[in-house]
């Protein structure tokens, strides 16, 4: 009789990817449940099954780990729109965008990671590095809107990305006024009308 063939065992780099997802994974959802206060290497290690010295090795810090893993988590949920308009692509993001209320965890997560940032300077540098990564998907939707002559190449690029995430950080941290994905067209229809104005549409 043959003898069994002994399991394939997976090479040492796809092990380590494995458990660097698991690590990311496990920081992403104790931040949702819990949030930032909640998170702790010790936590993340226990989650995960990963050793506390391999986490150590891959970050330096919790902020780092917690903003890398929250980094991956949105990039998942919010890939960039591609519908072959300014507009088409600007009501995909901010109804996506706005789509946070219904995940209050994600909401509380979210006010969690801006607090922070007011409190920690050196947290507060990896929280501008991942706000700029999401700033940088608007603005490449705007530069595409400009190579194809939608708007005009002097439309100030920053002010625009100011402009769509504005109203949801205000009204994600003053609570003044909802945040609802149904109005993701009436937003982006005002702004869309003050870019135009400038090419004289």
């Amino acid at each position: 009789m043959p003898a069994t063939p002994a399991p394939r065992r997976t090479g040492g780099r796809t092990r380590s990817e494995s458990a660097r997802a698991d690590a990311l994974r496990a920081a992403a959802e104790i931040l949702e449940a819990d949030g930032y206060a909640a998170v702790t290497i010790e936590g993340v290690a226990s989650r995960s099954q990963v050793a506390k010295s391999t986490i150590y090795r891959w970050w330096n810090s919790k902020a780092d780990l917690v903003m890398e893993a929250y980094q991956h988590l949105i990039t998942e949920r919010m890939p960039e729109p591609d519908t072959g308009t300014l507009a088409g692509d600007l009501e995909a993001f901010v109804a996506e965008l706005y789509r946070v209320t219904h995940y209050p965890a994600r909401m509380k997560a979210l006010r969690g990671l801006m607090a922070e940032a007011q409190l920690d300077a050196a947290f507060a540098a990896l929280f501008r590095a991942w706000v700029q990564t999401r700033r940088e998907t608007v603005a490449a939707l705007l530069h595409r809107a400009i190579d194809r002559g939608e708007i005009p190449a002097t439309t100030d690029v920053d002010y625009a990305v100011d402009s769509v995430f504005g109203p949801f950080w205000y009204r994600l941290l003053v609570g003044h006024l909802p945040l609802d994905p149904a109005d993701a067209s009436a937003h982006v229809g005002q702004l869309m009308h003050g870019l135009r104005r400038a090419t004289g549409r």
